[in-house]
């Protein structure tokens, strides 16, 4: 069993919220990606995406779109990203999904890039537009490294769709707050708490909320009725703002802290 799983369960055991944070792979640089792992490890972070690089990022908002683009204007490709969480495995065995799209996974190699994920430590994918109904081959091969594969739903997914997503997913369901594209929100609607629940009710999978949260009081309010939040934009803000390496890890671990101070009221 890996390691996602074995939190998944422990979490669950416990009653304890997850908290899972993005880093879009190669922003700024290669090198401060890494002391970003790092420095999410020692916050207390319990799962982590890494985002690899896409120039045409359709689910994305601004914030994740310009970092991307220059991680790519870096030199940031598909291989360069198992070097990464092949040294973070040095430190640390917190979880890590690869984020990314299907175009340059498809390109590099579906088994090619299984068996390169497996090797640097990696604990599955999770493949925005990759259609659950077109994923067979890539999820068989997933399901023989015993890496998961996560797929999204949103507040527009029928409860047909819903119940074969819950079917195929492995890990957990990604839950996507708000029909839209990631980026940071002030406040989610109504409709947010009421897909959630809908969606609990649907699926014995643990849920994972994502696009939106960027802060302690969404995240609690969220967690209230998840397994857990997803937080993206805001981080990559963080240390988009940051002045060099150093302040993006304080600035970094700090919201990290609060954030998970506040997911503990919810246990």
């Amino acid at each position: 069993m890996n390691n996602l799983r074995t939190l998944l369960e422990a979490k669950k055991s416990k009653n304890e919220k997850i908290l899972s944070i993005y880093l879009t792979a190669g922003f700024p640089d290669p090198q401060t990606t890494l002391l970003l792992l790092k420095t999410l490890a020692e916050a207390g972070v319990d799962l982590i995406e890494l985002g690899a690089p896409f120039s045409d990022p359709q689910a994305d908002g601004p914030v994740i779109q310009d970092a991307s683009q220059q991680a790519l204007r870096a030199g940031m490709k598909i291989p360069a990203l198992f070097p990464i969480i092949k040294e973070f495995r040095q430190v640390s065995d917190v979880p890590v999904i690869l984020m990314g799209y299907a175009n340059p996974f498809m390109k590099y190699g579906w088994q090619r890039t299984v068996d390169e994920a497996v090797a640097a430590g990696a604990n599955g994918f999770i493949i925005p537009d990759l259609p659950p109904e077109e994923s067979r081959d890539f999820r068989e091969k997933c399901r023989k490294a015993e890496l998961d594969l996560i797929f999204l739903v949103s507040p527009v997914t029928t409860v047909e769709r819903i119940a074969a997503i819950s079917k195929m997913t492995t890990g957990f369901i990604y839950a996507v707050s708000v029909a839209g594209v990631t980026g940071e929100r002030q406040h989610l609607p109504d409709a947010t708490t009421m897909f959630l629940h809908r969606l609990r009710e649907q699926t014995s999978q643990p849920v994972l909320v994502g696009f939106g949260v960027s802060n302690s009081e969404t995240a609690k309010n969220l967690a209230r009725i998840s397994d857990g939040v997803i937080i993206g934009s805001a981080i990559i803000r963080l240390i988009s703002e940051s002045k060099n390496t150093k302040e993006s890890c304080e600035k970094v671990s700090d919201f990290v802290r609060k954030i998970k101070l506040g997911l503990g009221e919810c246990a």
